[in-house]
């Protein structure tokens, strides 16, 4: 294995997961990954998850969020962060020689921010004005309401976001339990990507996060919630000036061995090539959307196959058939070898040349660390891909995309 894929991985006595991926660059991306999504916040305070992750940026004990933002960017260095349905992620991006900065202020953010009642009533309308930005754009919207409907009754249906309703019942106090029961380091992973010797950044790491996490902080580790999945077909007028539409079905979890499978088969279907299958038959050959996708979001207990079209209101149907052909032509017809070969070279070509990207790589490796206590490296990713059959991506097919386990949304 080369220099660029060697890699440290440790726990420490508290409970956190490190990594440390080998690069050349003089940059520095770190993540601090949390366990502690949407789908763990209580129902009636939905939007605690990312609300709390706005409030990390409004002042510690040591300094406000001016400081906070100067810390890093005075050095010409980035500071930021998102919230998931299943994670809270702090991540930054330094030159090399910066990178103990970095590290000592993502660990005081999470353990000692002290959510002020003032910048929290502030921060809410911000949020909240979020929200109704959000709200005028229904090519993004319709993916949380497909979920919320294919995963009703579970947790992770839920909105990141809240609604105005739950913000407004949330406390300081409401942000410290949460933050006290799921920001502990058996919930946490911690990942550097640069060029630094082994052991010694894990040791820096180390002694940064005891000044806030002693040895014994270690807790129960949060547990995905169980999901339950529905079947639907909602067709509703928006009014909008576009119609949008989303067909899709439960599918594979993080820990489900045919992911790898699944990911291939979404690519050739609709993934960011302009030849995939999707996009040259609807936009290409019929010039019937501006834009269509296939995607794939793998949770801890379920995942979400989707494809998603926007299109003239008048072509919603004729799109709806031509993708419904799509989808039984990769259930009843293998793949040629030919095809296959040529869909495994553009994915492995996707994701190596995405892997030169630190900072994904960063919020990759702490996903993979949470969920699996390693991450697959550039030449194993390979070959998982390579001992892929037409065979395999043809049972996919017929798993994910039974006719009786679609689901659709239609926003006309």
């Amino acid at each position: 294995m080369g220099k660029s894929e060697s890699k440290e991985i440790r726990t420490f006595s508290n409970g956190l997961r490190f990594a440390l991926k080998h690069s050349n660059s003089q940059v520095a991306y770190c993540a601090l990954s949390i366990r502690c999504g949407t789908s763990v916040e209580p129902e009636a305070l939905g939007g605690l998850a990312h609300l709390t992750e706005h409030m990390l940026f409004k002042g510690t004990s040591r300094r406000s969020s001016t400081s906070i933002n100067d810390r890093l960017e005075r050095l010409g260095g980035e500071l930021n962060a998102y919230t998931t349905k299943e994670e809270i992620v702090l991540y930054s991006t330094t030159l090399k020689e910066d990178v103990m900065k970095a590290i000592d202020l993502l660990f005081e953010l999470a353990f000692d921010s002290v959510f002020a009642p003032k910048e929290l009533e502030k921060e809410k309308s911000v949020v909240v004005d979020e929200i109704n930005l959000y709200k005028d754009s229904p090519s993004d919207y319709i993916f949380d309401d497909f979920e919320k409907f294919l995963y009703e009754g579970s947790p992770i249906c839920r909105h990141i976001l809240g609604t105005s309703k739950t913000l407004k019942r949330i406390t300081s106090g409401d942000l410290l339990a949460f933050t006290k029961a799921c920001f502990v380091p058996c919930n946490m992973s911690f990942t550097v990507v640069g060029d630094f010797e082994s052991g010694k950044i894990a040791d820096a790491v180390e002694k940064h996060m005891l000044k806030y996490a002693p040895a014994d902080a270690c807790a129960h580790p949060v547990e995905a919630p169980e999901v339950k999945v529905n079947v639907f077909h909602r067709d509703e007028n928006k009014k909008h000036h576009q119609s949008n539409c989303i067909i899709g079905a439960p599918a594979f979890s993080l820990y489900d061995s045919r992911r790898i499978a699944l990911v291939l088969l979404m690519n050739i279907l609709g993934g960011p090539s302009c030849n995939s299958r999707l996009n040259s038959l609807l936009r290409e050959k019929k010039a019937l959307v501006y834009n269509v996708e296939a995607s794939y979001v793998p949770y801890s207990k379920t995942g979400c196959a989707t494809v998603y079209f926007g299109c003239e209101k008048e072509n919603v149907d004729k799109c709806i058939s031509l993708v419904l052909g799509e989808l039984a032509k990769v259930r009843t017809t293998p793949l040629s070898s030919t095809a296959l070969r040529y869909a495994k070279k553009q994915l492995m070509a996707q994701n190596a040349i995405s892997s030169e990207n630190g900072e994904a790589q960063a919020l990759a490796i702490g996903r993979s660390l949470l969920n699996f206590g390693d991450y697959m490296s550039d030449s194993q990713i390979r070959t998982r891909v390579e001992a892929l059959t037409c065979e395999d991506l043809q049972a996919v097919a017929c798993d994910v995309f039974a006719p009786d386990k679609l689901s659709f949304l239609i926003y006309r």
